[in-house]
Formats: C-alpha cells, sequence, structure tokens
C-alpha cells in the first residue's frame, strides 16, 4: 500500500500543510518537527524528490561540510544530520576538509556548482563570512562560529563546559593542571581560552598547549608536555587527544588517577570501557545534528532574520580517572 502525506499527517496528529513545512517548505517548532520525523519513520513514508525540486526550482540535496570525519564527534553530527535529512525527503553530500583552507574553498565551489538547497558548514579558523557570502546558499555553522558572525551556528557551551572541568579536578585535589588544546579550529582556540580562565579563577597557574587535532600530534605534543613538566591532571579538548593521553601514559607506566588525572570533551564508546573510565564532558551530538538541520530548513523556506547563536550545554560525566588523590 502507498503512504501518503496523510498518513503522516495522521500518525503526527497535525495537518498535511503542517507535516509539508516540516519536510522543508516552511518552519515548524523543534516539537511538531520530532513527531512529524517519528510518523515518517513508523509509515514508511518517501516523498517525491523530483515533483518537489521541479516545484521549488531548487535541489532536494544538503551540503555537509565536515572538519574531519575520522573524528567520532563528527561522524556522529554527520549521522543526526543525515537523519534529519532523510525524514524530510532531502540527500546530504558530504564532504571532508581536514581542516585545510584549500579543500574548504574546493568543496564550497563544489556545493553551489551542484545547486544544493543549503550548507552546514564546521569552518576551517581561515573561513571567512565575506567566502560564505559567495556562495549564495543559506548557511548553518556547526561546532565553530565565524568571528565576523552574520550566520546561524550551533555550538557546545565551552564557558560553562571548561569551568565543570577545572572545578571539578581542584576538588579532587589536583593543583598542577595542564591542557592540551586543538590548534587549526576556533573551538580548540575557545575551550583553551575558558579552561586558562578558569584556572586562572582558582589563582593556579596557567599550562597549556596547542597541536593539531590528530592522534599523532596530540601524542608528540603530550610528550614534550611531559619531559619537560609532569602535571597532576590534563585537560584534553577532544577524543583524539584523549586517547593519545592514554597511549603515552601506557607507554611510560603513568598511573591514572593515582599519578595523573585525565579529563576531557567527547564521551566517546570506549571511554567507560578503559579502566579506568574518563571523565569527560559530553556534547549533545544529535541535538547538533537536528538543531542544524532544523535551523538550515527555516532559513530555506523562510525570509531574511537575524542570524542566531544556539548554544547547547554538555553534561559532565565524572568516571575513575578523576578520582580523588
Amino acid at each position: 500500500m502507498t503512504v501518503s502525506i496523510k498518513d503522516v499527517a495522521r500518525a503526527a496528529g497535525v495537518s498535511t500543510s503542517t507535516v509539508s513545512r516540516a519536510l522543508g517548505q516552511g518552519p515548524v517548532s523543534a516539537e511538531v518537527l520530532r513527531r512529524v520525523e517519528s510518523a515518517v519513520a513508523a509509515t514508511g513514508y518517501r516523498p517525491n524528490l523530483a515533483a518537489r525540486q521541479l516545484r521549488s526550482q531548487r535541489s532536494m540535496t544538503i551540503g555537509l561540510i565536515v572538519a574531519d570525519i575520522r573524528n567520532p564527534f563528527f561522524t556522529q553530527v554527520s549521522r543526526s544530520v543525515e537523519d534529519v535529512a532523510y525524514a524530510a525527503g532531502m540527500r546530504v553530500l558530504l564532504c571532508n576538509t581536514d581542516e585545510d583552507p584549500e579543500r574548504e574553498a574546493m568543496y564550497l565551489e563544489l556545493m553551489a556548482e551542484e545547486r544544493v538547497s543549503g550548507l552546514i558548514v564546521t569552518p576551517t579558523r581561515h573561513l571567512s563570512a565575506a567566502a560564505l557570502a559567495r556562495v549564495d546558499r543559506p548557511v548553518v555553522l556547526i561546532d565553530r562560529g565565524l568571528a565576523e558572525g552574520g550566520f546561524d551556528s550551533v555550538v557546545l557551551d565551552n564557558a560553562r563546559a571548561a569551568a565543570q572541568l577545572v572545578d571539578h579536578l581542584v576538588a579532587s585535589g589536583r593543583r598542577r593542571i595542564a591542557g592540551l588544546f586543538g590548534s587549526t579550529s576556533a573551538t580548540g582556540l575557545e575551550r583553551r581560552t575558558e579552561v586558562e580562565a578558569a584556572l586562572a579563577r582558582h589563582g593556579l597557574a596557567v599550562r597549556t598547549v596547542m597541536a593539531p587535532p590528530s592522534f599523532d600530534a596530540g601524542h608528540a605534543a603530550l610528550a614534550e608536555l611531559f619531559d619537560a613538566d609532569p602535571p597532576e591532571a590534563l585537560i584534553l579538548s577532544n577524543g583524539l587527544f584523549l586517547r593519545a593521553a592514554l597511549k603515552l601514559c601506557r607507554e611510560r607506566r603513568i598511573e591514572v588517577p593515582g599519578r595523573l588525572a585525565l579529563a576531557g570533551f567527547d564521551d566517546e564508546v570506549w571511554s567507560d570501557l578503559v579502566s579506568p573510565g574518563i571523565t569527560v564532558i559530553r556534547q549533545p551530538v544529535e541535538a547538533f545534528g537536528r538543531e542544524a538541520m532544523a535551523a538550515l530548513l527555516a532559513r530555506i523556506s523562510g525570509g531574511p532574520a537575524p542570524a542566531r547563536r544556539i548554544m547547547l550545554s554538555g553534561e559532565l560525566i565524572v568516571r575513575g580517572s578523576t578520582a580523588p588523590v
């Protein structure tokens, strides 16, 4: 039996016009969007993409440009974006920049050529608002914003997250706290700034370093840090750095949490499987994708409106790696 938009409306408890808006042709509330998405999944409804594209004179494709698909955070965000896009009858064209401005520029040009309906972008530190504006498509930034503003963005409340990590480590008895942060993104820079501010509020020495956000670069930077002056606690700005820290601890037989407390951002699948479990800020990954797609669909179907900064809160997950000394 063919499933119609009326069947979706009945299952969601809304009108057919509301379903139409929720599937990309107009703004709806987050609650209505969730109900329609659930109804689409339950009924198996699939809109006619070709017919909708002819009616709207635009592609039914979303462009998604992320910094590093190997990073589990961006893998999960991509999945979340794709789930919402699928429910809206849209396809996703995924590109990976590896934090390379040249690749980023090439992919932005590709998205314009493909006439995508809109873009979700994790910008490098080199991307300007002018370069994004030249693409002439609705844009939503995810995980990072631009200094100039001008675009909707979905970001983590890094100030609150940094304060939670530092406060927790101080309460556990640590005073010599160091940090490693990604050097190629605005997020890494922001987290470093907020951790340093939190350390200063406690009257503690500020000792932070930066490195490209990769496992090997993180391992090398941490080795130098420990060769110079081993800290009592480490804050790592992403899951790749957390893994690098664990490897270094095993290589050098550094006991966690006895000699070193470990804490950081990103609750990866292994974080509670290693011994001891790793204390982290758990980011609301699904909400990143859901909020970014909702903002983009509203931009695609709506008129001009002021740019919005959607700030999400992380959750401090305390595990054995920061047990009190």
